[in-house]
């Protein structure tokens, strides 16, 4: 492993200015022309990084929405290659620290390794970042508008497979929390005239308001189709929206809200005939309880009931009336009884489908393919008692402090390792909190009784039925 090394300024001197004083003086008439409000639980921003003369107080109007107190753990920059392509995405685990004029920003040199371990679309190639100036330039903004300044997470995204940007999302998704800012780095349109750029530039972002990743994939392309002279691109940087609308698009307490729009012609320093457009975006999460009525309760054993009657009658079986809770992401284990006795039990702890289709795929496992018992047979169906318990959404914790033994179950992640303990657990068990998760560390996971303290940890409830 080489030494980490702090990554100097590229392009301070020209996309902003090298003296710290000036630099400051900047950053300040920035963020004083910014007239929008702060705003609660602020989870990413998408921020232009041209210079400062171009997309200055653009950018800084995302970082304005921040509360200059609030305490993030990490900030992860993710941003596009100007320079090479990498059909995967680069983390700067070579850098102990990022240095611009307003001093040095710590890069948590770990987790970026425990990243690149998690996935092969993780890769460090130093050329990818010593030249790149589309994180550098975020940099003073936070640093002078935060009051504390978290360690960072680089990554600069060298392709646009959207199978590749699918499995970064997928391995950032954990991160995407309360406890860390996303920073996404993007301009818009290149090189368009001046109102073609406008046009442009409001289609990609109303596509990019709907939260879905399809719908602004979908307007880039449109665009390109609209055969405007000169247009280069709608977005370059693409690649990290669409790993952010990805990791964002299926949870419903994130929202996007459009921040502020120009272009380089509204300069005093850029022409009109060729353009670049700048947008900033702020998304913030609004955290939603997650509670079954009794309907609810009652259409999901239902579902269970008729999905393993539809199977053994060779049918298909297709719920409808469905509440939007029944729609929401989470797992959910189907238990089969009868009398008294268990008669199958598989769950799934995804968060990859909605609740009801985890139902009707948990009902069919626990009624034919538990291993431990034969498959249920139409003549026994009416003996059978079917409970459901639903996972509520996982929540990532940093401290066991933060975990309720009895409560809450426990999920840990270890690299391939995976296991869990259900609330219900504690009930049946005299054990202490530690020993709950060390038990769970060596006879589910696999990793060891104090795996655990090097895990990924998860909390979740179970509504059980």
């Amino acid at each position: 492993m080489m030494e980490a090394k702090i990554r100097k300024p590229a392009v301070a001197g020209s996309f902003y200015a090298d003296d710290a004083k000036e630099l400051r003086q900047d950053v300040r008439d920035c963020f004083s022309q910014c007239k929008n409000p702060v705003m609660e639980h602020v989870q990413a921003v998408i921020v232009p990084h041209a210079g400062y003369v171009f997309s200055g107080v653009t950018a800084a109007s995302a970082f304005a929405a921040i509360h200059p107190e609030a305490e993030y753990e990490h900030i992860f920059l993710l941003g596009p290659s100007h320079h090479v392509y990498l059909g995967k995405a680069s983390i700067n685990e070579g850098a102990s620290a990022y240095a611009t004029p307003l001093g040095e920003v710590a890069v948590d040199t770990a987790l970026c390794r425990d990243l690149m371990a998690k996935s092969d679309a993780f890769t460090y190639v130093p050329a990818a970042h010593e030249s790149e100036h589309c994180l550098e330039v975020e940099l003073p903004f936070l640093q002078y508008h935060m009051k504390k300044m978290p360690p960072i997470v680089p990554i600069i995204i060298a392709t646009q497979e959207l199978s590749t940007l699918k499995e970064i999302a997928s391995c950032l998704k954990p991160y995407l929390n309360e406890r860390n800012l996303f920073v996404i780095s993007s301009d818009f349109s290149h090189y368009p005239a001046y109102m073609d750029a406008k046009l442009v530039d409001g289609l990609t972002k109303d596509s990019i308001m709907t939260g879905k990743t399809e719908a602004f994939v979908n307007a880039t392309l449109h665009n390109q189709e609209l055969n405007i002279g000169n247009l280069a691109t709608s977005a370059c940087g693409m690649a990290p929206i669409a790993t952010l609308l990805m990791m964002t698009e299926k949870n419903a307490g994130i929202h996007p809200h459009h921040i502020m729009y120009c272009n380089s012609g509204d300069s005093r320093y850029g022409g009109k005939d060729k353009v670049v457009g700048y947008h900033s975006f702020v998304f913030t999460t609004q955290a939603a309880s997650f509670e079954l009525t009794q309907d609810d309760k009652k259409m999901l054993k239902s579902i269970a009931y008729h999905t393993i009657e539809a199977s053994l009658e060779g049918k298909k079986y297709e719920p409808s009336g469905l509440s939007d809770m029944l729609k929401t992401h989470c797992g959910a284990f189907v238990s089969l009884h009868k009398k008294g006795r268990l008669r199958g039990c598989i769950g799934h702890f995804g968060e990859d489908m909605p609740l009801y289709q985890t139902v009707v795929q948990m009902a069919k496992a626990a009624a034919f393919e538990d291993p431990r018992f034969y498959g249920v047979t139409l003549d026994e169906l009416d003996d059978i008692d079917i409970e459901i318990s639903v996972l509520t959404p996982m929540k990532r914790i940093h401290s066991i402090d933060e975990f309720q033994l009895g409560k809450q179950g426990i999920f840990m992640r270890k690299g391939y390792h995976t296991g869990t303990f259900l609330p219900q657990v504690a009930d049946e068990v005299a054990w202490s909190k530690e020993e709950f998760l060390g038990h769970c560390a060596q006879d589910k996971a696999g990793i060891g009784w104090d795996g655990w303290k090097t895990a990924e940890l998860y909390t979740y409830e179970a509504i059980v039925f």
